[in-house]
C-alpha cells in the first residue's frame, strides 16, 4: 500500500462539509461551490431513496476528491460496512441459518463447547452440550427430529440472543468496544472447514436469500427466521461511481471475511478490498481461533472488526499501521475520506472519515446521537432504502445511556472534548412501516 495516498484529500477536506442536511437550502449550500465537473467524471444515477440533499452532497464529494479515473496521484479512500449498509438484512445471519439447516456445524473439539469461544459461559456450554450430544459427524441440526431441532434451537439462541434457551447469559468478560462474541461465534463455528468450503456455504446461502421474495421466512429448528437479503441499488451505484472516480473502495464487515468476500464481489469489491473476521488457519482449515490486530495477538480472540476493532483493521490492513498504533486515530491526511454504516458497531471508523459520513437510520443510539448532533457538518442521515424504519417516538438518550462502555455499562455520548451530547430527536425516517416478516 502507498502510505501517502491519503494526502491528496487533506487540503480540501473542510470544503466538503456544508451546514445541515435537510431540505432545498442544504442542497444549494452543498452544490454552490462545487468545482466545474469534467465530462469524464462519473455521476450518481440512482435518485430514488436518497433523502433531502444527500445525493447532491455525495456527488459534490465525488467531484471534489475523485481522480475521475485519470490514474494519477494518490487514491482517496472510501470504507463501507456491509450488513444493512450495502444490503438489506444480515449475511452472517443468512450463513448461520444455512449452516444449521444443512447440518454443517461440527462437534466442538473434545465435545467441549468452551473451545468455541473464550467468552462462552458455563451455563451456555452445558446447555449446548446437553442439546447437541457429541458425534463424530456434523451436528444433526438439519434433521427433522426432536434431537436435531433442540440442537438447532440452542445454537440459534446463543448466536442470535446471546443467551441460552433458558435465558442464561451465553457470553461474558469481553471488551464491548472491540468484540461481539455472538458475531465472532459464527466464524468460530466454521472450525474444520477450508476457506474455500466456507465460501461455498456462503455462496449457497446467498443464492437462496436472493431468490427468496422480500419478507420470506425460513424454518431453523422450531423457529421461523428471516429468509431473504437484497442489495441496495443506491449503494451499488455509489460504489460504482466512487470506483470510476478513482476512489479506493473497501468493505469492512463484522461477518466472517470469506462470507463477506462472496457477497462483496457482486458490487465490484474484490477479496483484497474486503475485511471481516479472520480465522487462524491450521493445515489449511479454519480453527476456532481468530486473527488479532494492534496489541491483540493471533489466537487471543479478543478483537474483531467491531467498533474500535474496525478502526484497528482499517489502520492495519489498508493504511499499513502496525502494533499499538493501529488502535489509535491516524492523522487526517491518511484516513478515509468517506465512510458508510448503519449501527453503533461502525461508529469508530465512521468518525474517522474526514469528508462525509453516511448513517443509515436503524435507530441505533450512539450512531444516531452523533449523526444528528452533526457537530462538524459532515454527517448524512438517510432512511434505510428497503423497508425503512418509521419515526422513533422518543428522543435518543444521548445524555444518559446512548454510549456502551467497554465493560458493557451504558453512559452518555461524549464529544472528543469530553462534553456530553444532548438527547436528539429522530427527524430522518421512512414513511412506510416495515412488515412483521422483516423485523428480525
Amino acid at each position: 500500500m502507498n502510505l501517502k495516498r491519503r494526502a491528496i484529500a487533506a487540503a480540501s477536506v473542510l470544503a466538503v462539509a456544508t451546514t445541515g442536511f435537510l431540505g432545498v437550502q442544504a442542497t444549494a449550500e452543498a452544490t454552490q461551490d462545487a468545482p466545474p465537473r469534467a465530462d469524464k467524471c462519473p455521476a450518481l444515477t440512482v435518485s430514488a431513496g436518497w433523502y433531502g440533499s444527500n445525493k447532491a452532497r455525495l456527488q459534490h464529494m465525488v467531484d471534489r476528491y475523485g481522480r475521475c479515473g485519470d490514474g494519477h496521484g494518490a487514491k482517496p479512500l472510501a470504507t463501507f460496512d456491509w450488513d444493512n449498509t450495502v444490503v438489506k438484512n444480515d449475511i452472517g445471519d443468512a450463513t448461520m441459518f444455512w449452516l444449521l439447516r444443512h447440518g454443517r456445524i461440527r462437534t466442538p473439539s473434545g465435545g467441549d463447547w468452551h473451545t468455541t469461544s473464550r467468552y462462552l459461559t458455563d451455563p451456555a456450554a452445558k446447555a449446548l452440550a446437553k442439546a447437541c450430544p457429541a458425534t463424530r459427524a456434523t451436528l444433526p441440526t438439519h434433521r427433522n427430529t426432536a434431537r436435531g431441532a433442540a440442537c438447532a434451537d440452542e445454537i440459534l439462541s446463543v448466536y442470535g440472543e446471546g443467551a441460552t434457551t433458558s435465558r442464561a447469559p451465553a457470553f461474558a468478560g469481553f471488551d464491548h468496544r472491540r468484540m461481539e462474541p455472538q458475531y465472532a461465534w459464527l466464524a468460530q463455528l466454521t472450525r474444520g472447514w477450508t476457506t474455500r468450503q466456507v465460501k461455498g456455504f456462503a455462496a449457497a446461502a446467498r443464492e437462496e436469500n436472493l431468490a427468496a421474495p422480500v419478507g420470506a421466512r425460513q424454518r431453523v429448528g422450531t423457529h421461523q427466521v428471516t429468509g431473504w437479503v437484497r442489495y441496495y441499488d443506491q449503494q451499488r451505484d455509489l460504489i460504482r461511481t466512487l470506483k470510476k472516480a478513482g476512489f479506493d473502495v473497501y468493505v469492512v464487515s463484522a461477518s466472517p471475511e470469506p462470507v463477506a468476500e462472496v457477497w462483496a464481489a457482486a458490487v465490484g469489491v474484490d477479496a483484497r478490498h474486503t475485511l471481516g473476521i479472520r480465522n487462524v488457519l491450521a493445515h489449511g482449515r479454519q480453527t476456532a481461533h481468530l486473527k488479532g490486530c494492534g496489541t491483540v495477538a493471533d489466537g487471543d480472540d479478543s478483537m474483531i472488526t467491531y467498533i474500535d476493532g474496525k478502526r484497528c483493521w482499517i489502520n492495519k490492513e489498508i493504511l499499513g499501521v502496525r502494533g499499538a498504533a493501529a488502535e489509535r486515530v491516524q492523522p487526517a491526511a491518511r484516513r478515509q475520506v468517506f465512510a458508510a454504516g448503519d449501527s453503533d458497531t461502525d461508529i469508530s471508523f465512521l468518525r474517522d472519515a474526514t469528508g462525509l459520513r453516511l448513517a443509515l437510520n436503524r435507530n441505533k443510539n450512539e450512531l444516531m446521537c452523533r449523526a444528528y448532533e452533526n457537530g462538524d457538518g459532515r454527517w448524512l442521515v438517510n432512511p434505510m432504502f428497503i423497508e425503512p424504519k418509521g419515526e422513533k417516538a422518543d428522543p435518543y438518550p444521548c445524555a444518559t445511556t446512548g454510549y456502551t462502555e467497554r465493560d458493557g455499562r451504558q453512559g452518555p455520548v461524549r464529544r472528543t472534548d469530553g462534553s456530553v451530547i444532548s438527547d436528539q430527536r429522530d427527524t430522518v425516517f421512512g414513511t412506510s412501516t416495515p412488515s412483521p416478516a422483516a423485523q428480525d
